[in-house]
């Protein structure tokens, strides 16, 4: 399959269609993977841009019972810091009828990310597999997850016959230490979504489709180019 071919591409004009649009397809794939398994798993991203997804998504009618719900890549740091995506999930997205879910953290507490190393693969190993949905953000810089440009584990994040499920990242970029899932992992998913929003992203996104200059060498290429799990990008202004 043609990396072109792989990914389409929706587009809004206004940011609160697409959060509704995009929890409706979400939800969707959560209630395929209960009826399908008994239950479903779906991996999110943290930043700023998901809020209002995340807030429709809580209201979807399904068994949020049977849902796992984990990070694609958190910041070293406890859910009490502002930073922290997993208090992002909670504000947000553990509310109303997802409030029922069972979310698993990335973060385990321990020292550094790669003393939680053990524990955080061994949390992801536990859940469903494929994951029902994964969606992914992307930073003016062209990363995705924690693939920072930089990052001191990045080459083995991308590598697609890694075997590893989650790795640390440290990167200029990045700030905190970080923990994410690999590629690999992000794309054992029945279904994977590009959440963007903004003029400037939308040109950089733009860019690593195409490979032109700086922009061949952004992390989110990757996920862009690669023919394993279809992508949709969901873009608003």
């Amino acid at each position: 399959m043609s990396p072109l071919l792989n990914v389409t591409t929706h587009s809004f004009t206004d940011c609160k269609a697409q959060a509704a649009a995009l929890a409706e397809r979400i939800a969707g794939h959560l209630r395929e993977g209960i009826d399908q398994r008994g239950s479903a798993a779906l991996a999110v991203s943290g930043g700023s841009t998901p809020k209002d997804l995340f807030a429709r998504l809580s209201r979807e009618a399904l068994d949020w019972s049977r849902v796992h719900i984990t990070l694609v890549d958190e910041r070293w740091v406890p859910d009490t810091d502002e930073r922290s995506n997993a208090r992002l999930v909670k504000a947000t997205l553990l509310q109303n009828a997802a409030s029922a879910a069972q979310f698993v953290p990335l973060y385990t507490g321990a020292e550094s990310p790669e003393a939680g190393l053990a524990e955080a693969n061994a949390r992801i190993d536990a859940l469903p597999h494929p994951f029902d949905a994964v969606v992914l953000g992307m930073g003016d810089d062209g990363h995705t997850a924690s693939f920072f440009p930089g990052g001191d584990h990045l080459a083995e994040a991308l590598d697609l016959d890694g075997q590893t499920r989650v790795l640390p990242m440290r990167a200029p970029g990045a700030g905190e230490p970080r923990i994410t899932l690999s590629l690999p992992a992000v794309l054992d998913t029945r279904a994977l979504y590009l959440l963007v929003t903004g003029a400037t992203k939308r040109d950089v996104l733009a860019d690593a489709r195409l490979g032109l200059g700086a922009a061949q060498h952004y992390p989110v290429r990757s996920v862009l180019s690669q023919t394993r799990a279809p992508l949709a990008v969901y873009w608003c202004p």
